[in-house]
């Protein structure tokens, strides 16, 4: 398992953001030199967990449940095989490109090391919207994304550092349940009868996961 690429965004002009300057953080790409990682803040009022990279949209994206964004390489190959053409690494909008590791179906509170010294956390998949599908330019994406279901994670940083590419990757922590990333992206997408199901990961889901599981059980029971 290992780290094949650090992506940051700059801020860029696009009609398809919901940021109100029309500009998003998108568009990252690979950077050779070791990378800063540590907790953002609350969302709403922080941005990336990886400094130098830019998060416009703070409504959506950003603060701590969603600090860093990972991809699997082997899925963006999967993608390039569908698609017929190639897909570099961070064009997904993922901060980290992965290699030898499931990332959609890591399970949510599995805890990675990067490096020497960063430990993240995983809390989610990654919801699809209108930003990504303009910028990947294919139509449909959405949906076509929501029905692959291979979402990659976001995750929380637990112990701050400095990573780079070729760094090593690997599991310090694995939960007992089976709540998977894209599982809790399933259930909040197409298949919210699972929201019952995420309890089982507390608190190291994203808090709005775990509000929406824990609403649902209210209204609907378990």
């Amino acid at each position: 398992m290992r780290l094949l690429s650090v992506n940051l965004g700059r801020p860029k002009n696009s009609p398809f953001t919901h940021h109100p300057e029309g500009v998003t953080g998108i568009d990252k790409r690979p950077t050779d030199g070791p990378v800063r990682v540590s907790a953002p803040g609350p969302s709403g009022t922080a941005g990336s967990g990886l400094a130098g990279d830019a998060v416009c949209d703070l409504r959506h994206h950003g603060g701590d449940d969603q600090a860093v964004y990972a991809f699997a390489r082997e899925d963006l190959d999967d993608w390039e095989r569908e698609l017929g053409r190639t897909l570099s690494n961070g064009v997904f909008g993922e901060n980290l490109t992965l290699t030898g590791l499931d990332v959609s179906g890591a399970r949510i509170g599995e805890r990675w090391r990067v490096g020497a010294d960063v430990v993240l956390e995983v809390t989610a998949g990654r919801v699809p919207c209108r930003t990504f599908q303009g910028h990947v330019g294919e139509q449909r994406w959405v949906r076509r994304f929501t029905q692959k279901a291979a979402t990659g994670a976001y995750l929380r940083v637990i112990t701050p550092g400095e990573i780079r590419a070729g760094d090593p990757v690997e599991i310090v922590h694995l939960p007992e349940h089976e709540v998977t990333a894209r599982m809790q992206f399933q259930a909040v997408t197409t298949h919210r009868e699972l929201l019952p199901r995420l309890l089982a990961a507390g608190e190291a889901l994203h808090s709005e996961t775990l509000a929406a599981a824990r609403k649902y059980v209210a209204e609907h029971g378990a």
